[in-house]
């Protein structure tokens, strides 16, 4: 029985990958430690800011210490702020969806991206107050694929909703990416990976591979659960 659902943020709700490598390139090229796209998709995609900074200046072999590095999460994030200024669309179907989940099931979301960066764009899709629980990069010491994110998304739905069971096998979570499938599994959750940012062969380790979320109900992700 599905007791919540777990939605990632990047290439879920919103296409902000090509907007976080922009910003990201904002930053390192003037280092002479930018990357192509093609790059970032195969190696970058999926970490926090934090561990893709790391990985930045570990290809190069420069060392990067922690005061430096959160300089540089702080300049990332104001130059992520101003290309979001305009508006973001979201991916077809997912504030649907998540209306639709909202108010029926508990409704996590488990990101790795900055709170910063995720709220504005969840206030101009009208999905502010949809989640009742958040997790976000500032929140865990290790990025996807590490479970950690998701297994404290469990412990704090858990807190808030103490009645409705909720253990990791009986919620669902929604993901695009293998880091994130892995992270998800690895803390024992099922999830449903969509093929916004990867192709099916990708996502294989994920409960069931959708090409998108437009027209999936509640009904549907309990179903997935229950495979």
């Amino acid at each position: 029985m599905l007791s919540a659902v777990i939605f990632d943020f990047d290439g879920i709700i919103v296409d902000t990958e090509p907007l976080h490598y922009r910003a990201f390139q904002a930053i390192l090229e003037p280092l002479g430690l930018g990357y192509a796209w093609e790059e970032y998709v195969n190696l970058y995609m999926g970490f926090d800011d934090r561990d893709a900074f790391r990985e930045a200046f570990r290809v190069h072999g420069r060392a990067l210490g922690d005061h430096e590095l959160e300089q540089l999460i702080d300049r990332k994030a104001a130059a992520f702020q101003d290309i979001i200024s305009d508006g973001v669309a979201p991916y077809p179907g997912v504030v649907e969806l998540i209306t639709s989940v909202n108010g029926t099931l508990p409704l996590a979301l488990c990101s790795g991206a900055l709170r910063s960066d995720i709220l504005p764009i969840l206030a101009g899709l009208g999905l502010l107050d949809a989640f009742d629980v958040m997790v976000t990069a500032e929140e865990v010491s290790a990025s996807k694929p590490d479970p950690a994110s998701y297994a404290l998304a469990v412990e704090r739905l858990a807190t808030v909703f103490p009645d409705q069971g909720i253990l990791p096998a009986r919620c669902i979570a929604i993901e695009d990416t293998p880091a994130g499938i892995a992270s998800a599994t690895g803390a024992g959750i099922p999830v449903i990976a969509v093929t916004n940012s990867y192709p099916a062969e990708k996502l294989v380790a994920a409960h069931r591979v959708v090409d998108s979320l437009a027209g999936l109900t509640v009904a549907d992700l309990a179903g997935s659960v229950a495979r």
